[in-house]
């Protein structure tokens, strides 16, 4: 007998056994009615958010504001830092941090160039671009 001629004839019998395991033994039933178990149970306890009480907000802080706030707040911290230390002198006063440096080694057309670094004006060159091209175009 070959492969398909046998699967031909215990294919029926296989979906006829598994029908009635399934619907005449109650397996089906109990299988829907342990899921339903497990939904329930974790139904059964809601999450609850905990959130923190928020500082109501009567009003938006301005710019001008906020500013004498963190320079206030910055010479109370200068002050607790080192009393009488350096004679009262900001030693870091006008500084910028340093760039950082990467573990490896970059390579770029701008990699030895800081960050912040303005760069060259070009805004006149770029206004006379137009220019350029039609002193160019007269020497074709």
């Amino acid at each position: 007998m070959k492969k398909s001629e046998l699967k031909k004839v215990l294919k029926p019998l296989i979906k006829e056994c598994i029908k009635e395991v399934m619907f005449e033994d109650g397996t089906l039933s109990s299988i829907i009615a342990e899921v339903m178990r497990g939904t329930a149970a974790a139904q059964a306890q809601p999450i609850v958010e905990s959130r923190q009480p928020t500082r109501p907000v009567s009003r938006l802080e301005t710019d001008e504001e906020a500013k004498s706030r963190l320079d206030a707040k910055r010479k109370k911290l200068m002050s607790s830092m080192a009393k009488g230390a350096y004679n009262g002198v900001n030693l870091f006063e006008g500084t910028t941090a340093a760039p950082t440096q990467s573990d490896t080694q970059s390579h770029g057309a701008l990699s030895g160039i800081a960050p912040n670094d303005p760069g060259i004006d070009i805004t006149a060159l770029m206004n006379k671009t137009t220019a350029i091209w039609q002193k160019m175009n007269e020497k074709e």
